[in-house]
């Protein structure tokens, strides 16, 4: 029956099945090894045509160019697919919120295999789309006809401190069609729940999207789950010790200058944006690093600067937890433990705001408060048992980010990858040649 079959097609089919064999265990689903038998066919006894769209024996031996431009597209759109899905996908920095850090502008690879790449909620989509078909405003480009519960596959290593982490918003779940860039809950705390719901015009309809389809963010995760985190007068202090120094962190300054206005060469040299000054005039605020606070020593055209930030006693309502409790802003935060899966902690209406959407939302339970008793799945709870590892993250322009200050704890189903290194970076403020940042090119993420 194989006296026909040539070596090298044996060669070429072991390797495959073996890779294929090496990926199902990876998987983890051995109903998978049913393709074996598909990939012995494709290779040794070539029953059916498993590539359908092309001729096995066409005239003169060769296929049409149409056909041989389906085969290739077809093939690239399952390569691109399974490498984005399995090990490394393409992400651009469209904000400034870990700059200078990361920049706006900068294109990277997210490694999927750091931490394991998480098997998607929603396998049945339109390919290369987040969850908005093109040249549409709110057609969704996923279905959720299958909808799998959340696993992660075996990867190199875990979440740590400080590293920089693309993952999904864990506020996403719920948007408003006409303003996506906003959560539901933030228009809730900035406009009230009645208007939101009942101003269509403004607000649009208000939709919901799986985990695996919320808007990507990337930050710094500041603490992992088991920590404990404060922040007095804008430094952070993990498990009691200052957080490691990072080079990319900016602060406030107010700067007072001669003149009206920074000139370009001022900017280039401070590393400045027009999006890191606000205000306008002699008297300006600036996100600056540490290190080009500095460099201001020097220039005469200066002529006072300080750090501005919040004091301890102001309160910011918008701060997570939101709660009157809590007298907590950007720069005095906390302190606060970060949740750790199988841990146990006693639950009180005072502790409750803080873990009250990571009971209620992210792990499913029935939460109520009634006559100051706190009832969980309908039965009176004084402490609860956490399902899932949280992560506290941060940006590295901590007054220009929108982070777990505002919105609280990143779940472990959350977790995308892992920022792995920049591949290109483009000045938006810049044209032609001079846009590209050259010295970013290949540049590792720290």
């Amino acid at each position: 029956m194989f006296k026909n079959i040539s070596k090298g097609q044996w060669i070429t089919f072991g390797i495959v099945a073996g890779l294929y064999l090496l990926w199902v265990i990876w998987l983890g689903n051995f109903w998978w090894l049913i393709g074996v038998g598909i990939i012995f066919d494709m290779y040794i006894t070539e029953k059916v045509n498993w590539t359908f769209w092309k001729k096995r024996n066409p005239v003169g031996g060769k296929q049409t160019k149409l056909v041989e431009w389906v085969d290739a597209i077809i093939f690239a759109v399952i390569a691109a697919t399974f490498i984005r899905l399995f090990f490394i996908e393409a992400y651009t920095i469209p904000t400034s919120s870990m700059e200078k850090s990361m920049m706006v502008g900068d294109y990277l690879f997210v490694s999927k295999t750091s931490y394991g790449p998480k098997l998607p909620n929603t396998p049945v989509a339109f390919p290369f789309v987040h969850h908005t078909m093109p040249f549409t405003a709110a057609t969704r480009s996923f279905s959720e006809v299958i909808h799998n519960d959340y696993r992660r596959l075996a990867g190199f290593g875990k979440v740590k401190n400080d590293d920089v982490v693309v993952f999904n918003f864990p506020e996403g779940d719920t948007v408003c069609t006409n303003m996506q860039e906003r959560s539901y809950y933030d228009l809730v705390r900035s406009y009230g729940r009645e208007r939101v719901v009942s101003d269509k015009r403004s607000f649009g309809d208000i939709i919901y999207r799986p985990v695996d389809k919320r808007e990507n963010y990337i930050k710094r995760c500041i603490a992992i789950a088991g920590d404990s985190l404060k922040i007095e007068s804008g430094k952070v202090y993990v498990n009691g010790k200052l957080q490691k120094e990072i080079p990319g962190i900016q602060s406030k300054y107010l700067i007072t200058i001669q003149g009206n206005s920074l000139n370009p060469n001022a900017m280039e040299k401070l590393d400045i944006t027009p999006e890191d000054i606000e205000g306008s005039g002699s008297r300006l605020v600036v996100s600056l690093t540490a290190e080009n606070y500095k460099k201001l020593e020097g220039m005469k055209f200066v002529t006072s600067k300080e750090q501005v930030g919040w004091s301890k006693d102001e309160r910011d309502p918008s701060i997570f937890p939101s709660d009157e409790q809590y007298t907590w802003n950007l720069d005095n935060f906390g302190p606060i433990w970060v949740p750790k899966k199988g841990t146990t902690i006693q639950l009180t209406t005072k502790n409750l705001p803080l873990y009250k959407r990571i009971i209620d939302v992210y792990e499913e339970n029935d939460l109520a408060v009634r006559n100051g008793e706190i009832y969980i799945n309908g039965a009176v709870a004084k402490d609860y048992t956490f399902k899932l590892d949280y992560f506290w993250m941060m940006g590295d322009n901590r007054y220009n980010s929108a982070d777990s200050r505002f919105w609280g704890f990143v779940p472990e189903d959350h977790v995308v990858g892992k920022a792995s290194f920049v591949w290109l970076s483009l000045d938006k403020n810049k044209s032609f040649l001079s846009k590209i940042r050259w010295n970013r090119f290949f540049m590792g993420v720290k």
